[in-house]
């Protein structure tokens, strides 16, 4: 199971946004984690925290673009965390490998022929707005088939789009669109999701359902979620920490 670690370049991302709101620090970081073995560093310039005003494409590009051309040859491989295709395309130009876009390509238009363009590997994770009001969407008869349908939607317009599939990794989405029973859901049908036949990523580090009253109080329950999840057929997880989410990996 892979280590992706999250880089976010931005003031307002839920659990660590500002400490790494800079060129230095952000690079600095990365270099922090590529030494604590991540397999992959997961690069984004605008938060998607529920209630997130979104960023403009000059602003996204001007806080991920520098850090990436620096990190491009430091031997990990590196995504671009990110719902505009524009952005997408710049990022792998300047050296990111995977395109990582939390709407599944409902954000824009263009991101789908866009990476099957760059034929880079695609994560679609499931999506139902931005965060001004996916809140308000997390309502749902039965959560694991209404999101795997939905998915299957997304994994559908991927291909139609030119995505190979063996591009192509998925994402559940927990926490987007979700309340807390319905990631647990999720989590406790994990197997569903793997059974779709492609890699599956999960994001839930650090986030409110774990628990705790702030994300750094999270942190023992994600690591104890990593180690749940890696025996049940996972490509990979998403997270804050690199260190404890591997170590508990080999243990």
């Amino acid at each position: 199971m892979l280590v992706m670690g999250i880089l976010n370049i931005t003031p307002d991302s839920f659990a660590d946004g500002g400490r790494y709101n800079s060129f230095s620090k952000a690079v600095l970081h990365a270099r922090e984690m590529i030494a604590e073995g991540v397999d992959i560093i997961d690069i984004g310039g605008e938060s998607t925290r529920p209630g997130a005003d979104r960023v403009s494409e000059e602003e996204e590009l001007e806080r991920v673009i520098p850090v990436i051309t620096e990190l491009a040859h430091d031997g990990v491989q590196l995504s671009i965390d990110t719902m505009r295709a524009s952005t997408a395309r710049a990022a792998i130009a300047a050296g990111a490998q995977i395109i990582n876009d939390v709407s599944g390509g409902l954000a824009d238009p263009e991101m789908l022929t866009t990476a099957a363009e760059l034929k880079t590997p695609y994560i679609a994770m499931h999506w139902r707005g931005q965060s001004k009001e996916m809140n308000s969407m997390a309502t749902y008869r039965n959560v694991i088939s209404e999101v795997i349908a939905e998915l299957q939607g997304r994994i559908a317009a991927a291909l139609n789009a030119g995505i190979s599939h063996d591009k192509l990794i998925i994402d559940p989405g927990i926490g987007f669109a979700k309340d807390a029973h319905h990631n647990w859901e999720i989590i406790d049908h994990i197997d569903e999701f793997v059974d779709l036949g492609y890699p599956v990523l999960i994001g839930a580090s650090r986030k409110r359902f774990l628990g705790g009253d702030t994300p750094n109080e999270r942190e023992a329950a994600s690591i104890a979620l990593t180690k749940r999840l890696s025996t049940v057929g996972i490509w990979g997880v998403r997270v804050h920490s690199v260190k404890p989410h591997r170590d508990v990996i080999l243990i």
